[in-house]
């Protein structure tokens, strides 16, 4: 029995190991180990670890096979509800996630991120005042949770409770200055209530932080755009695209600011490549006003026919 005890711990150290190093196959192999030892089986704690390296590989079946074992030895342990939801919400089966995330906070009222992610799981299923309701309960429990204060002010955003989405932003920021998910989240609230300069900044401030996030270049170009700062739209753009290769709509922008500064062979590449990149672009270009000064070109016509479409 002791021997049996040595092995088993032994296996879950070196599966521990393995994890911390994200080498999941690994450790998920001496993991199994561990649960073909006497009580392996009935130890609640690795088939949790076993459950989230399953959860990691996007074996979802094999995840929740794990959290059903957990609650067949303690129906009432709270982390089986909660990772049988995750795994759930994890293949976007958001009704079913529902249900084991209340099932967790019957069991432990306190569970905060079974709050948070209930929250999220009623977002993704457009019930926003649930989903409002939830991630106030988690502030409730931690006034310093960054990311309720920031997706809580998306959803008053969504909702046009702007004031109320400046608040959450405010406190988001104070809690991390330097998100640039959070920043670029200030900036569409500025926007909305008119603060123009403010929010371009707050764009630029995004993208300072991440050079990779598309849409704080974009709207910040838009800004630009509509105030007729065409060349500055452009720069910006042309950035974005440097870091952001692959997003179509981005071509697609730069296309409509290169017709209206008159560069219309520029405009036409980087229409061709919009549209290579994001085929639904097609039919929208089409009937955009925007892009009307391309229409009579013989690239256009080649390109864009309807014999072609």
């Amino acid at each position: 029995m002791k021997d049996n005890q040595y092995m088993l711990d032994n296996y879950i150290i070196i599966g521990n190991k393995f994890k911390e190093e994200n080498q999941l196959q690994k450790a998920l192999h001496f993991y199994n180990k561990a649960y073909k030892c006497r009580g392996g089986s009935e130890d609640i704690d690795l088939l949790l670890e076993m459950g989230l390296i399953y959860d990691e590989l996007e074996d979802y079946d094999a995840a929740k096979e794990k959290y059903k074992e957990v609650l067949s030895i303690d129906p009432k342990e709270a982390r089986g509800y909660y990772s049988l939801a995750i795994a759930y919400d994890n293949e976007k089966n958001y009704i079913k996630a529902i249900k084991f995330y209340k099932l967790a906070i019957e069991l432990d009222p306190y569970y905060d991120r079974a709050y948070f992610f209930l929250a999220n799981a009623y977002d993704e299923i457009g019930q926003k005042e649930k989903a409002i309701q939830y991630y106030k309960k988690v502030i409730e429990m931690d006034d310093e949770d960054f990311w309720a204060h920031v997706n809580l002010g998306s959803i008053y955003e969504e909702v046009n409770e702007d004031n109320l989405a400046l608040e959450m932003m405010e406190k988001a920021l104070e809690l991390d200055g330097e998100n640039y998910k959070a920043l670029f989240n200030m900036g569409v609230i500025l926007k909305k209530l008119g603060n123009i300069q403010e929010a371009a900044d707050y764009y630029i401030l995004s993208i300072q932080q991440n050079l990779e996030f598309p849409y704080s270049y974009f709207n910040l170009a838009i800004i630009y755009k509509e105030q007729k700062k065409y060349n500055e739209g452009i720069e910006v753009l042309s950035k974005a695209i440097y870091y952001n290769k692959e997003v179509a709509v981005l071509y697609y922008n730069r296309a409509c600011l290169y017709v209206l500064t008159k560069q219309l062979e520029k405009a036409m590449r980087d229409l061709i490549q919009a549209t290579k990149l994001d085929t639904d672009l097609i039919q929208y270009m089409k009937e955009d006003k925007e892009l009307e000064g391309l229409r009579d070109l013989e690239a256009y016509k080649i390109m864009f026919s309807e014999d072609r479409s």
